[in-house]
């Protein structure tokens, strides 16, 4: 919708506003080790630890403690009993805004513990899985930047059989695919000499809650911080969109 914005925009602007680096070395290192875990602990041979240690690199996180991190995935560093994985869990914020939020974990009970305790002080809940999942369509995403010509992005896009792209700000574009085909589209896009800065598996909402009142958007905002803070936390999603005008006072 022109004029707003979506979950993905609310992110952007957020972590400009928040100057935060993103990810914490901890989250980031948790990611490697379960990548590491669910292939071959060789990143030329494993797309998901590849794009892991990508991003752990764009952190400043330093090579030893990623080769430790896939050390402890591959079962090969002694003495470490950890361990973690990947759980979904689902629940409601302020006005039934619908919250996906991806936990790395090595106790479910404490994380369990821990969401619904932030979530019941910003006024959401917990909810059963599959309560809001039904929402949202999991996407690969590739964030490219220094776009020059779009009909060029589109016709290497259509190449890496993508289902569609949004120019999000001036010269940077997300390209959309299934979630099968990303590494296809982000080897097609490199091969085609675009700069591909991000790789991700996205949440996307098939529906939106607009919200319209300052005071339940910064509600909105300070849940998403709270869940975002938490040490097993890796990713939030949610499914409400905020005027950029009503957002940059909330935000202001």
């Amino acid at each position: 919708m022109a004029g707003h914005s979506k979950w993905a925009n609310i992110k952007r602007q957020k972590a400009v506003v928040d100057a935060k680096k993103g990810k914490t070395f901890a989250q980031l290192s948790r990611a490697i080790i379960i990548a590491a875990r669910s292939g071959v602990p060789d990143p030329s041979a494993n797309f998901q630890l590849r794009t892991a240690i990508d991003k752990a690199k764009a952190a400043d996180i330093p090579n030893d403690n990623i080769e430790r991190a896939i050390a402890k995935g591959a079962g090969t560093f002694g003495g470490d009993s950890s361990n973690f994985e990947a759980i979904r869990y689902e629940g409601y914020g302020p006005g039934g805004v619908a919250i996906l939020i991806e936990a790395l974990t090595d106790n479910r009970n404490r994380t369990a513990a821990d969401l619904r305790a932030a979530l019941s002080k910003r006024g959401g809940n917990l909810g059963e899985t599959g309560c809001v999942s039904w929402m949202f369509d999991q996407k690969g995403v590739c964030t490219v930047h220094g776009v020059k010509n779009e009909d060029q992005l589109l016709e290497a896009s259509l190449e890496g059989e993508a289902q569609s792209y949004e120019m999000t700000e001036d010269k940077i574009a997300e390209v959309f695919t299934e979630v099968t085909n990303l590494e296809l589209l982000t080897q097609t896009l490199k091969d085609q000499g675009f700069q591909v800065t991000d790789v991700e598996l996205r949440w996307i909402p098939t529906n939106y809650v607009e919200i319209a009142d300052p005071d339940q958007g910064r509600s909105l905002l300070k849940l998403i911080d709270t869940l975002e803070g938490l040490d097993d936390v890796q990713n939030v999603t949610a499914n409400f969109e905020i005027a950029d005008s009503l957002l940059d006072v909330i935000m202001g």
